[in-house]
């Protein structure tokens, strides 16, 4: 079992050693949802996007890091006695350094089909509550400046372009806890989880 382990990754190494290399530009647009372990607190799906670049070094076995600005967050609901169907938005900015281990099913120069896998760290540059309703429930929230994901999709290639769909899930709380409006705290251990749709275009 060792010497299969060992031989894999060398493999693995080897391939992306002596493999091709590609750099790119990144945008897409990506689905957030932020998770809560309150029952009173339901969370939906909002809007964002990202863009930045893309490294991929390799042939059918490859490492692609990439480095962008996500712009991301979610909606609460809270449905408490003191506040009855209030939704507030939370958006955040970050930093996003994704490391993926990829494999091309199909590998030809005209036409890739991959899958990758992998960590992604996340860095905070800014974030905001935005009440949409007449009362505003949250008033702060502490936020964790450094996050980690793990990211698993497929992608195609054709020729110079590049097309992603990506799910990417929280390992940890981006939100630990929140202040309501009467001054308490709720620990919501909120977890980031996005769909994530990128198109690409080679510049080398």
């Amino acid at each position: 079992m060792k010497k299969f382990l060992l031989f894999i990754l060398l493999f693995i190494s080897a391939e992306v050693t002596f493999g091709q290399f590609a750099l790119g530009i990144k945008i897409g647009y990506n689905a957030n949802k932020l998770s809560s372990n309150l029952d009173s607190v339901k969370s939906s799906f909002s809007s964002g996007f990202h863009v930045g670049a893309f490294a991929r070094i390799g042939k059918r076995v490859f490492l692609q890091p990439e480095f962008y600005y996500t712009m991301s967050g979610g909606s609460f609901a809270v449905d408490t006695k003191l506040y009855n169907n209030i939704t507030q938005n939370v958006t955040v900015g970050s930093l996003d350094i994704p490391v993926l281990i990829g494999f091309k099913i199909i590998n030809s120069k005209i036409f890739n089909w991959r899958i990758m896998v992998g960590p992604e760290v996340s860095f905070l540059v800014n974030s905001k509550l935005k009440d949409v309703s007449l009362a505003d429930p949250i008033q702060s929230a502490t936020f964790n400046n450094v996050n980690w994901y793990i990211q698993a999709g497929t992608g195609i290639d054709v020729l110079f372009l590049t097309l992603d769909i990506r799910y990417q899930a929280g390992l940890n709380s981006m939100i630990n806890d929140v202040v309501g409006k009467n001054g308490t705290a709720y620990a919501v251990n909120s977890k980031g989880n996005m769909f994530v749709v990128s198109l690409g275009f080679k510049i080398l």
